[in-house]
């Protein structure tokens, strides 16, 4: 009878403690939603003027900061004739280029990881520095973008030119990289590719052996395997870690301004004026990657760290939830896109 009590008290404990832990788990992910729901309510409230926490005691304007014309206009000395369209354009394109270099060395690389590679020892070693590299500080790659893109190592004197003719116009790439988006957009791809590698070898790894074996049996190619099947079927998983890791890339600061980037700038990158001067003008376009740039948190880390005016931390404000919301739309999109992905898969 003892025996049985003591059991019993034993299992009381034993619920009690899954429950307590639930509870905790429960706790955690609310206090994590609610400082998000608290700092992007505070943040709004500030950038459209319905609140201000500096007090009422201020000389501050209180006025809705949060405008098409924020979005429209360039940066300037006045708050309010202040705007962010050059950072977007050039967070744009830095997020197009940088997923232009990293997606197929990343993929690729999982590819051979995963489907090539023998499980020897320096498979292994390479492993264990990728995820390694996932974790090293973003400045470090900042000052590795500094030295190998924007400097060269000192091989090339500061302003030579190389014209590429395309046949629409000249691309033309300056000798060392410089400041420019070419140089921002190899650095960031150097930042997340230990992440898109890390993405796609898990999608990989999830897609099951059995697909490998039935198409080898009916006599497709290793290569044929890999890309009619394989891929496919881990497409899903590869797209949402490589918007994860775009999405990383694009809220960086540390690296951009390591590398010389400008925060304060009153054009887009190639000069462009309106969308269409991409397609009319090709010249505008070729002359993106060799074009001075700013982005969305260089601009934020302009306005709150060198204006004076107090009021540029209201629109320092604005721009943070324009940032806040696009990073958010694309983590909203990577899970969709798993989300409806998964259901058509039958495995």
């Amino acid at each position: 009878m003892s025996d049985n009590a003591t059991y019993h008290q034993k299992l009381r404990r034993r619920h009690m403690a899954s429950r307590i832990f639930a509870g905790i788990c429960l706790l955690s992910t609310w206090f994590g939603l609610f400082v998000l729901v608290v700092l992007l309510t505070g943040l709004t409230l500030k950038a459209t003027g319905i609140w201000d926490p500096t007090g009422p005691d201020t000389q501050l304007e209180t006025r809705n900061w949060l405008t098409m014309t924020f979005l429209t206009e360039h940066m300037s000395r006045k708050p309010e004739q202040s705007g962010m369209i050059a950072g977007i354009w050039g967070s744009l394109w830095l997020m197009v280029m940088t997923g232009f270099f990293s997606i197929p060395i990343g993929v690729g690389a999982a590819v051979y990881l995963e489907e090539y590679s023998k499980p020897n020892r320096f498979t292994r070693f390479i492993r264990l520095n990728i995820a390694n590299l996932a974790g090293v500080p973003s400045i470090v790659f900042g000052i590795l973008g500094l030295t190998v893109f924007s400097r060269m190592f000192g091989l090339f004197a500061d302003g030579a030119v190389r014209g590429l003719p395309l046949g629409i116009g000249v691309l033309y790439i300056p000798l060392p990289f410089g400041k420019t988006l070419l140089s921002g957009s190899l650095t960031l791809s150097l930042l997340i590719l230990p992440i898109v590698i890390i993405a796609s070898q898990e999608a990989l790894r999830s897609v099951p052996q059995s697909i490998r074996h039935a198409a080898l049996a009916l006599g497709a190619t290793k290569w044929q395997t890999i890309w009619h099947q394989v891929l496919p079927a881990s497409l899903p998983g590869i797209m949402t870690g490589v918007i994860l890791a775009l999405s990383r890339a694009i809220g960086e600061t540390a690296p951009l301004i390591v590398i010389g980037a400008a925060t304060y700038i009153r054009f887009n990158p190639g000069g462009m004026e309106r969308v269409t001067d991409y397609f009319t003008t090709p010249q505008t376009l070729l002359s993106v990657p060799s074009s001075q740039f700013t982005a969305m948190p260089l601009q934020i880390y302009e306005w709150v760290s060198h204006q004076p005016n107090p009021e540029f931390k209201n629109v320092a404000a604005a721009a943070i939830v324009v940032l806040l919301a696009i990073l958010l739309l694309m983590n909203g999109l990577a899970v969709y896109i798993r989300h409806h992905f998964s259901k058509r898969l039958d495995w």
